[in-house]
């Protein structure tokens, strides 16, 4: 279909829906289609869009010969259902992270976009941010050296959706919720090295009166030539949204920060940003961005899937990576809850993540 322009329809209207929306209106040769959610919020969304057909029904939309695309910014618990039904109707797929709540959800949304010949993209928008990329274009020129050691933490004080809360719903904390960035930025960053050994600390101090779940989360990954990554992620963090990461090598380092090399210190007592409820505003202390969504790689993320199904090619980050992070936050909840290296390959009968950790958690194979 090169040359077509690329219809994205919209699987939810929250925070993330907002981004991706954004993104495709940056994004020449595709445009927005539709929209669907149980929620209100998708005719608001729709109108600050242009958005045309506008459901609470995502199946509705699958119905649309004009959406060639879908964007699925759901609950984690609702991501393999969605994906499934989209392959089937003949829509190619960009998934949030966690690409699923279980590796066999994950299986079967691989193997249904792999049967009906439709692309699936795992959104890694750290994969493309501006940053990010300038230092893995540094680390592959040689400027530092051989790696030996990379570091990336991701912190603020909650969720921007109250689901996120719900262990059901999300797999588990924020490990499920951030720490998926870290583990899918360290696997690209170290290219063609496989990750042997995962080690984790998790904790639930600050919010126990919300969830079940972890929130803070500490993790270590061995790949299998001696290279270490670390990775910090926390809803305990006050002061604002922070992202950084560090990159050391035999001759340098690399230190890149998403925020404060580019932002303006704000105080809002009010809030402001790209809200879903009122709750979830930036407020207090923070470090507002200039052109926020382009920094953090979203638009890149959506002209870069938008050009592989225009031409047919495979996305930069797969369905297979999403499973691969998988496995390694299914290592890190077994690491932190059976207080022990955990080697992989790895696997487990569970319902949740999240059940690797907590006490009488399922048997490990």
């Amino acid at each position: 279909m090169e040359g077509a322009t690329v219809g994205v329809g919209l699987i939810g209207s929250g925070f993330i829906a907002e981004l991706h929306a954004d993104a495709v209106a940056r994004t020449p040769g595709a445009r927005l289609a539709a929209v669907a959610s149980p929620g209100e919020r998708r005719h608001s969304l729709a109108q600050r869009h242009g958005i045309r057909h506008v459901f609470d029904d995502y199946r509705r939309l699958l119905e649309l010969p004009e959406v060639d695309v879908v964007t699925l910014g759901l609950p984690n618990s609702l991501h393999a259902e969605a994906c499934v039904a989209a392959a089937e109707a003949g829509k190619h797929v960009i998934c949030e992270k966690p690409l699923a709540v279980t590796l066999e959800q994950a299986d079967a949304m691989i193997e249904a976009c792999r049967r009906n010949g439709v692309l699936l993209m795992y959104a890694e928008e750290l994969m493309f941010a501006p940053k990010y990329v300038r230092a893995k274009t540094l680390l592959d020129e040689g400027a530092i050296g051989k790696l030996y050691l990379v570091k990336q933490s991701e912190r603020h004080y909650g969720p921007h959706a109250g689901w996120f809360w719900d262990v059901d719903k999300s797999g588990g904390g924020v490990l499920m919720d951030m720490g998926c960035h870290g583990i899918q930025f360290f696997r690209w960053i170290a290219c063609s090295r496989r990750v042997s050994s995962v080690s984790a600390t998790l904790a639930t101090v600050v919010h126990g009166d919300k969830t079940r779940g972890d929130d803070f989360a500490l993790i270590t990954l061995t790949f299998d030539d001696g290279t270490l990554a670390v990775c910090e992620t926390s809803w305990a963090k006050r002061g604002g949204m922070e992202d950084r990461a560090e990159l050391y090598g035999s001759d340098g380092l690399v230190v890149a920060d998403l925020l404060m090399g580019s932002s303006l210190l704000t105080y809002s007592e009010h809030g402001y940003g790209y809200a879903v409820e009122k709750a979830s505003l930036t407020s207090g202390w923070s470090f507002t961005m200039f052109e926020e969504n382009w920094n953090y790689g979203f638009p890149q993320e959506m002209a870069h899937f938008v050009d592989c199904v225009a031409r047919g090619i495979e996305p930069r980050v797969t369905g297979e990576d999403g499973r691969a992070v998988l496995e390694i936050i299914y290592a890190a909840y077994a690491s932190a809850g059976q207080g022990r290296v955990i080697d992989l390959p790895f696997s487990a009968s569970v319902g949740r993540p999240i059940d690797l950790w907590k006490p009488g958690g399922p048997t490990t194979r």
